[in-house]
């Protein structure tokens, strides 16, 4: 069995779920240091459990400066 091409495949690395001020999410193995602009919103967790929370709470996928601006059509993205 051949190991994952980044940690970002891996099932077994720890991971946390970043957002930035856009409210963007990202993934993110918990080894590296969490890149500048971005905070933890959850983790330490599986892969899984990462996943889930960002399938959970990331449900728009357009940043927040898009959102507060009025642009509310879905339709036009």
């Amino acid at each position: 069995m051949t190991s994952p091409a980044t940690p970002f495949e891996d099932p077994d690395t720890e991971y946390l779920v970043l957002v930035n001020e856009k409210n963007q999410h990202s993934l993110w193995p918990a080894f590296a240091d969490v890149p500048a602009g971005w905070a933890i919103a959850h983790g330490k967790a599986s892969r899984r459990a990462c996943v889930d929370y960002i399938d959970r709470n990331w449900t728009d996928l357009r940043p927040s400066t898009l959102l507060a601006a009025g642009e509310h059509d879905p339709s036009r993205y």
